[in-house]
């Protein structure tokens, strides 16, 4: 029978449809801030946010969606006024967040501790329509940011102090940045799992850097290596019986192995044969004399 033929497979794909697209878009601007483990820490602000919603009744997601972007505000904001405060801050973001986490469910009622590996690592056959509507709304709202400030943001991650000098607001991108890394955590919880999804945030972008020349590039090759993983481990999930999550993270990070065993050979060429603009330069000066080889390095 064919996995489509499952209601529960349905709402599956599509959650993990959504977090192939979405992660490595936020993914991208994470790796080029230097901020790849943020995703984890948001992870864990999640879980809190998961632990809440078993203690007081209220719906897993938006309550993880609330308590995530609460915790990514503060934590951009004490980055902003000192990168080595910013840098204690994710720290404690780390142990706090999964530690209240596994507080608030151990509170709750028995089932909650269960259930708490369900979001975790996540599951198949815990993915409701109503989370999937949450998803869909979350995942709208973050293609829509990046559309609109999505230009601003390559800018900041490119260089911060030229973009400040361009009259961009750079704290406040950063913040948005980082609430929206901590809101595509939340779309992923349920496909992938609290501390896991941050890989499928930055593995895909690692893999196609490997091959792509441009940032453009590296972000169309990095949705197709995370969509492509994650409706693969989903579909591998199902027929393995085990959990989709480290099946996702697995299939990405062996795309991350064959990208860097493929950019092998193409770098070994490149370097054999220099790019027809440092050729035609050196044509230009005349000769190879010792002058003209700093500057052309320099190029390079």
């Amino acid at each position: 029978m064919s996995i489509f033929a499952y209601d529960f497979m349905q709402r599956a794909l599509i959650a993990a449809a959504l977090i192939g697209l979405i992660a490595p878009l936020i993914g991208i601007f994470l790796v080029q801030r230097r901020l790849a483990l943020l995703g984890d820490g948001m992870g864990h602000v999640a879980l809190t946010g998961v632990g809440l919603a078993f203690l007081t009744g209220l719906a897993p997601v938006p309550t993880a969606l609330v308590v995530a972007a609460l915790g990514a505000l503060i934590l951009e904001l004490v980055r902003a006024r000192s990168r080595t405060a910013g840098d204690l801050a994710l720290a404690l973001v780390f142990y706090g967040g999964i530690a209240g986490g596994v507080l608030l469910t151990s509170l709750a009622s028995g089932k909650a501790s269960s259930a708490l590996n369900q979001y975790l690592f996540g599951s198949l056959s815990t993915v409701a329509t109503e989370d999937v509507l949450w998803l869909l709304a979350a995942g709208v709202v973050v293609l829509l940011i990046l559309g609109f400030f999505g230009r601003e943001m390559f800018a900041m991650t490119l260089d911060p102090d030229v973009a400040h000098v361009q009259g961009i607001r750079t704290t406040r991108l950063g913040i948005l940045l980082t609430v929206l890394a901590a809101v595509t955590v939340v779309i992923g919880m349920r496909t992938v799992g609290l501390l896991l999804v941050s890989a499928i945030m930055i593995v895909p972008v690692a893999a196609a850097q490997q091959l792509a020349g441009s940032f453009r590039a590296t972000a169309i090759g990095a949705v197709i290596v995370g969509l492509a993983c994650s409706l693969a481990g989903l579909t591998t999930s199902f027929t393995l019986d085990v959990p989709p999550g480290p099946t996702i993270v697995l299939l990405a990070l062996a795309a991350f192995v064959i990208a860097a065993l493929i950019a092998i050979p193409l770098r070994r060429r490149r370097q054999r044969h220099p790019h027809p603009v440092d050729e035609s330069d050196h044509s230009h000066h005349g000769h190879g004399s010792e002058n003209d080889r700093p500057s052309r390095h320099a190029h390079e």
